[in-house]
């Protein structure tokens, strides 16, 4: 039996993989920090604001380990976002977090690389 592989020619899929996983780590592991150094109350006023920032900093992150240019990471970060925010609309934070990582994963197999850190 044959197992079909994804193929993008505009997606370096060894960047995507490698992006997903770094962002899903980083997200995961911020998330869980700040969960058990903030109170729940702080989430609940400032979430707006420390959601987006946590997900730029961790793709700011991602990008310098895979050797992206910071300003196209970042900017695929906040579009990938989109998604995110709007599943948060529907009570969904957590699917809207995945489907960003994927997008943002996406993005960053079609940058060029500078040099990277992790290759």
């Amino acid at each position: 039996m044959r197992v079909a592989r994804w193929e993008n020619p505009g997606v370096d899929t060894s960047v995507f993989w490698r992006a997903a996983a770094l962002q899903l780590v980083a997200v995961a592991a911020l998330s869980i920090a700040l969960g058990l150094a903030l109170p729940h109350d702080f989430f609940e006023d400032w979430g707006w604001l420390a959601g987006p920032a946590a997900w730029m900093l961790c793709a700011a992150f991602t990008g310098r380990v895979l050797g992206l240019a910071l300003a196209p990471t970042l900017i695929g970060a906040a579009l990938a976002g989109i998604p995110s925010a709007i599943a948060v609309v529907f009570g969904l934070h957590w699917l809207g977090a995945a489907v960003a990582v994927l997008v943002f994963a996406a993005w960053c197999g079609r940058l060029p690389r500078e040099g990277a850190a992790w290759t």
